[in-house]
C-alpha cells in the first residue's frame, strides 16, 4: 500500500510537471493565469488544430508553387529550343548572304 501511493505521488508529479510544460507551450491568451487542467488541455487541442491548419494551407502553397516552377521551367525550356532555332536559323540566313556577297565580288 506505502508503495502504491508513492507511485501515485508520483504520477502526480509528473502530470503537474507535464502541465506546466504544456503551459509554456500553448498560448493562454490574457487570462493567463491560474487555468484548469480541462481549460489548458482545450486550449491545447485548439492550439495544435490551428497549427495543423497552418501546415495544411502551407503545404497547399508549396504544391502550387512546385506547379508553377514546372510550368515556368517549361516555358523557359521552350524559349531556350525557340532561341536556339532562330539563331540557326539566323546564321544560316547570314551564311547565305555572305555566299551570295562573294558572288557579287
Amino acid at each position: 500500500e506505502a508503495e502504491a501511493a508513492v507511485c501515485s505521488r508520483c504520477r502526480r508529479a509528473q502530470l503537474r510537471l507535464c502541465l506546466e510544460r504544456l503551459k509554456g507551450l500553448v498560448p493562454l491568451g490574457a487570462a493567463a493565469g491560474r487555468h484548469t487542467t480541462l481549460s489548458l488541455l482545450t486550449r491545447a487541442r485548439l492550439h495544435i488544430q490551428k497549427l495543423e491548419d497552418q501546415e495544411r494551407r502551407a503545404l497547399h502553397q508549396i504544391e502550387q508553387l512546385q506547379r508553377e516552377q514546372r510550368h515556368l521551367q517549361r516555358q523557359l525550356e521552350k524559349l531556350g529550343m525557340e532561341r536556339v532555332r532562330i539563331d540557326s536559323i539566323g546564321s544560316s540566313l547570314s551564311s547565305e548572304r555572305s555566299d551570295s556577297d562573294q558572288g557579287e565580288s
